[in-house]
């Protein structure tokens, strides 16, 4: 202890108390929504989004196209009709949806309930693989086209805007959050697949976007802005190198298809060019337990997408969604689903998580970016050889950027909090909960199921099992939902109740012209707001 005598200490400044001020828009982004970057760094950050969306472009037809019976040369039709049903959804997304810089791509919500198509028993018979493939694709369409409707009701009807109404800031970090964090099984999992591929790809990626910009000072941001390029392109030529030196000659055919440049098929089953088109597969089929499975994991991400959505306004400094801005987005998602059930792409639409961590990570949440990438995805979507070079990029590199783009959607998930009190039993109560069960229900799920073959739930309706199974698998869904009910039942109309879930932060977003800078973000081109009355 210090010796005797003198005075009292004095008394700190009133800055040092206080706490960083709460804010509406996210600081320090170079580029917000509505100021685009110059052309040549807006169209290689495009490329970067490009880039990035093609891990769950690739990773899904991939594990699904061969269970259907297809080859190669399916598997690249599939990511290339993927792909270019992408760049529409983004683009009509970013025009007339919620307008915001997000990538709508396809979705693992849907694999489950697609899986049970694949199973079914009316395909077992078929003998020539081709024709499986193309009668499952067809089943596959029918049930995507019937669970657009949910979306396409919900959101244009303005449902989804009066649920959403009552989403505070408390009840939405746990959403949002685990949106990011609950997708952790595609993170290190993969990188360590191949891990003298996947490990160099995140240091690398760490070391170019958070440390070099500290070391050498530039103006334009070069390193931090495109370390995607700069990573990935270093650790694919070191794969490359790796494969063509012999290194895998003798690994296991597992090990091969993660570490070695020229294992995935994709550039010898891909057309020179092609335009996909709707019903190439032939006319959908309809099975309604089918499609009631399918419309279940249409909901769920729903509820997925609302989150990355909020997380997404959040990165491209936009105010806080007004819910029917958000209503219309959730309306045009369901059209993307339907244009995914049109063309067969295999899977269904949401938005991409990914993509939203790298707004993150740039700092560049402009629209017109984003709307570069859609064009990226057309392009190479109908010059097959040159789309699927870019497709063959190895699956622990794609699994190193998931470890940082994951991370950043969730930790903006925790970053609302800062309108809530945090020093309120309640608070505490609702946040710990709904997070603690949003990851340790879907574990159980998911355990269940990697041990049985089957989920909790297994009856002779398979169908009815998804429909059961696949949202309590989402980790966003159950604390979304777990979240939003505690909110609104305990005790929400107390005034010093209302404050402690911050509320009273965003009462003057709740409505779409209550604030200028809402109308500056989210008004539709070409006079458009007026056939939108609804919502």
């Amino acid at each position: 202890m210090a010796g005797g005598g003198g005075g009292a200490a004095p008394a700190p400044k009133q800055d040092e108390l206080q706490p960083h001020p709460v804010k509406d828009q996210l600081p320090n982004i170079a580029y917000c929504i509505t100021s685009p970057p110059p052309w040549p760094e807006a169209i290689l950050l495009g490329f970067q989004h490009y880039l990035v969306m093609l891990g769950t472009t690739v990773i899904i037809p991939t594990a699904l196209v061969p269970q259907m019976g297809g080859g190669n040369e399916e598997k690249a039709r599939v990511i290339q009709t993927l792909l270019f049903v992408a760049g529409l959804n983004t683009l009509t997304q970013s025009l007339f949806g919620t307008r915001l810089p997000a990538v709508i791509g396809g979705s693992y919500t849907y694999v489950v309930p697609t899986i049970s198509i694949i199973l079914a028993g009316r395909y077992s018979n078929i003998v020539d693989p081709h024709e499986k493939f193309e009668r499952i694709m067809r089943g596959i369409q029918g049930s995507l086209i019937v669970a657009s409707t949910l979306q396409i009701v919900i959101g244009f009807s303005g449902l989804w805007r009066n649920v959403t109404r009552f989403l505070s800031p408390l009840s939405a970090v746990p959403l949002i959050a685990l949106a990011g964090f609950g997708l952790y099984e595609l993170g290190f999992p993969g990188v360590a697949k191949c891990v003298e591929i996947g490990l160099p790809e995140l240091i690398i990626l760490i070391i170019f976007s958070q440390y070099i910009p500290h070391v050498i000072r530039t103006e334009r941001h070069v390193f931090d802005r495109f370390a995607v390029i700069f990573s990935v392109v270093i650790v694919w030529v070191y794969a490359h190198l790796l494969t063509v030196g012999g290194a895998y000659k003798h690994a296991a055919l597992k090990t091969q298809l993660s570490c070695r440049t020229d294992k995935a098929g994709l550039v010898g089953g891909a057309p020179w060019i092609r335009v996909p088109y709707p019903f190439e597969w032939g006319a959908p089929t309809f099975d309604a337990g089918e499609c009631f499975a399918m419309m279940m994991a249409s909901f769920v991400a729903l509820v997925e997408s609302t989150g990355t959505f909020i997380a997404v306004s959040r990165y491209a400094s936009a105010t806080p969604l007004p819910p029917s801005i958000l209503s219309r987005g959730i309306g045009w998602q369901g059209v993307g689903i339907l244009l995914s059930g049109l063309f067969g792409t295999a899977n269904g639409s949401s938005v991409s998580v990914e993509n939203a961590g790298l707004l993150a990570l740039t700092r560049v949440g402009s629209r017109r970016v984003v709307q570069i990438s859609a064009g990226f995805m057309l392009f190479f979507s109908v010059l097959g050889k040159f789309g699927a070079v870019f497709a063959s990029i190895p699956a622990p590199i794609i699994a190193a950027l998931y470890c940082l783009f994951f991370a950043y959607v969730g930790s903006v998930g925790l970053s609302f909090l800062q309108f809530c009190n945090l020093n309120s039993f309640r608070t505490k109560f609702i946040l710990g909960f709904s997070v603690f069960m949003g990851l340790s229900v879907p574990q159980y799920f998911n355990e269940y199921t990697a041990i049985n073959g089957y989920g909790p739930v297994h009856t002779h309706a398979r169908w009815f099992n998804d429909m059961v199974n696949v949202p309590f698998a989402s980790e966003a869904f159950v604390a979304g939902i777990l979240a939003l009910f505690l909110d609104i039942t305990l005790h929400r109309k107390d005034n010093a109740i209302r404050k402690d879930r911050g509320m009273h932060w965003w009462d003057k977003f709740r409505s779409f012209k209550s604030d200028t800078r809402s109308e500056e973000f989210y008004s539709l081109p070409f006079n458009l707001n007026k056939f939108f009355p609804s919502v």
